[in-house]
C-alpha cells in the first residue's frame, strides 16, 4: 500500500460519514430556523402595543361618504378628523378628535380628547378608550389642520384636558371577524343630560385600514332613546387620496380667507 493512498471502501466511508454530518448540520439549522420563525409568529402582544394599534387607528381623517350615500336619510357626510396631541406621564396617548360636515371643516360641532392606555391586568380588555371635554374648545377648533407650532403645545393639552365624557373597554376581535379591536360603555352608560337624555352609551370597532365604526346613543330616565343613530353605527373610512382635494377644497377656502 502506498503512503497517502486511500482504499475505496476507506472513500466511501469519509463521503458517507460527511454527507450524514453535513445532513445534521443542515436539520439542526432548519430546526432552529424554524423554532426562531414560530417564536416570532406567536410573540405574545402587549398591553402597549395594542394601545399603540388603537391610537394609530383613530388617528387621520376619515369619512362617513360612502354610508351616507347608501342611506342618505339616516346618515350625514361627516369628517372625521384626529391627531396625537400629548402623551401623559403614565404613557397614555392623548389625541384631538373634532367631528364637520364634509361641506364645513373648518366648523366642527364635536370636539373632544381621546386618551387611549392600557386596560389594568385585572379587567377584561386590551385597551382603556376614553373621551374628555376640553376647557376651550375655540381655541382647538382646526388643531390637526395647523402647523404644528401653531398649535396649543402638549403641556398646554394636558392642562386643558377637562371633564371625563365616557370609557370604551376594548378586546381584541376573534379571528375571523372583521374588526380589529371592539367594546362598549357599560351597560349602564355615562351621566348624559342633552337634548333630554339621563345617560348616553357608545359602543367602537377599530377594523382594518384604520376604518372606525363608532355608535352613541342617548336614554332618558325610562330607556327610551332620545338622540343617537337607531339603525347602525357611523362608518367612518378614510377617503382615497384622490377624493381629498375636492372634500377639502371649503377648508382650504376658509383658511386663506
Amino acid at each position: 500500500m502506498c503512503t497517502g493512498s486511500v482504499s475505496g471502501s476507506d472513500s466511501d466511508s469519509g463521503t458517507n460519514g460527511w454527507s450524514r454530518a453535513r445532513g445534521v448540520v443542515l436539520k439542526t439549522l432548519v430546526l432552529i430556523g424554524g423554532a426562531l420563525w414560530l417564536k416570532r409568529m406567536t410573540k405574545s402582544t402587549t398591553r402597549w402595543d395594542h394601545t399603540r394599534i388603537v391610537a394609530q387607528s383613530l388617528a387621520g381623517e376619515k369619512f362617513s361618504r360612502e354610508q351616507a350615500s347608501r342611506d342618505p336619510d339616516n346618515y350625514f357626510n361627516l369628517r372625521w378628523l384626529s391627531c396625537p396631541a400629548a402623551e401623559m406621564v403614565d404613557g397614555s396617548k392623548v389625541l384631538y378628535f373634532e367631528q364637520a360636515f364634509w361641506r364645513t371643516p373648518h366648523k366642527p360641532f364635536r370636539q373632544r380628547f381621546f386618551m387611549v392606555k392600557p386596560c389594568q391586568k385585572e379587567m377584561k380588555c386590551d385597551v382603556e378608550f376614553s373621551t374628555y371635554a376640553i376647557r376651550d374648545v375655540e381655541e382647538y377648533k382646526n388643531f390637526c389642520d395647523r402647523p404644528e407650532d401653531q398649535r396649543p403645545q402638549p403641556e398646554e393639552v394636558i392642562g386643558d384636558i377637562s371633564e371625563h365624557l365616557t370609557t370604551i373597554y376594548l378586546k381584541r376581535c376573534e379571528r375571523g371577524k372583521r374588526c380589529l379591536y371592539e367594546g362598549s360603555t357599560p351597560a349602564d352608560g355615562f351621566p348624559n343630560t342633552w337634548n333630554g337624555a339621563s345617560y348616553c352609551t357608545s359602543e367602537l370597532a377599530v377594523l382594518k385600514n384604520n376604518e372606525i365604526h363608532t355608535w352613541d346613543r342617548g336614554y332618558d330616565d325610562n330607556g327610551n332613546q332620545v338622540w343617537g343613530g337607531k339603525g347602525g353605527p357611523c362608518e367612518f373610512k378614510p377617503a382615497p387620496v384622490s377624493s381629498f382635494n375636492d372634500m377639502l377644497s371649503p377648508l382650504k377656502t376658509s383658511l386663506n380667507a
